[in-house]
């Protein structure tokens, strides 16, 4: 039976300082070639930290739209296949593999890459639900979040490379928490553990280590998350999507401050919270 691979590695390198150079060590993030396959047939093949794997798979069918309700995954089956990668093979009920065959396209995703192999340039504006949570949050809160995602990027600390994602809820901190080295994937691996533990999307905040791209916006939509928070600047699409779909988009988010990019009326003015 194959073995998975582990998420970290160790590599020998050279390394000079004050003017010297030394042998040594260092801890890198591994990267793995990652097929979904839905009833016998691949859809999609990311690069992917293998870790959270189950997570990954179901997060990625709820997000894109494969699939509905996590019921729709009958079986679902990690592989080792040596030195080609891993195989999450996938098998579906019959009223939701009617639907992908219906709407079957090919992917290939290079790391970070979240709209790879779409058939037509119609398919990137595809039709979101429209977020109407009214989740209600103080500033404290949304540094609270971004500092405790930090906290947990247990991976990230050993190698430096790693993006994570979180859902965090006012008063229960914490839910969920992935790291990859695809800001993608990590997202997509948080859907899976809401989806595996029942916790409603709509409750609380995603929280993100990278810059904020289209698609990142498109999975929280489907996701249900009425704000998102991210250490780094969206794109200007980001930014219209998650105007259209109804999302508080808050970017920038370092140093105790932040920008609210859409929907600021999710975000409290007064006084408390706000130190």
């Amino acid at each position: 039976m194959r073995v998975l691979p582990a998420p970290l590695t160790t590599h020998g390198r050279l390394g000079f300082a004050e003017a010297s150079f030394q042998q040594g060590h260092r801890v890198l993030a591994e990267e793995t070639a990652v097929a979904l396959s839905y009833d016998g047939a691949t859809h999609a093949v990311m690069m992917a930290t293998p870790a959270d794997l189950e997570d990954f798979a179901l997060g990625f069918s709820l997000t894109e739209g494969v699939i509905a309700t996590p019921a729709s995954i009958e079986e679902l089956e990690v592989m080792a296949r040596g030195p080609l990668g891993i195989e999450i093979r996938m098998y579906l009920s019959a009223a939701a593999g009617a639907r992908l065959v219906r709407r079957s396209r090919a992917m290939a995703g290079p790391a970070g890459c979240g709209l790879c192999g779409l058939q037509a340039l119609e398919d990137v504006a595809r039709e979101l639900p429209y977020v109407t949570a009214t989740l209600s949050l103080w500033p404290s809160d949304v540094t609270a979040a971004m500092s405790a995602l930090s906290d947990a990027q247990a991976l990230n600390r050993e190698v430096r490379a790693i993006h994570a994602a979180g859902f965090w809820r006012p008063r229960d901190g914490l839910l969920a928490v992935a790291e990859d080295v695809g800001r993608h994937n990590a997202l997509d691996k948080v859907a899976g553990k809401l989806a595996r533990s029942g916790v409603n999307g709509a409750t609380g905040l995603i929280a993100l280590t990278s810059r904020v791209s289209v698609e990142l916006v498109q999975k929280a939509a489907r996701i249900g998350a009425p704000v998102m928070v991210a250490i780094s600047a969206p794109t200007a699409l980001a930014v219209r999507t998650a105007e259209a779909c109804g999302i508080t988009l808050i970017a920038v988010a370092r140093d105790g401050g932040f920008e609210v990019f859409t929907h600021p009326d999710r975000i409290n003015r007064g006084a408390r919270g706000t130190h």
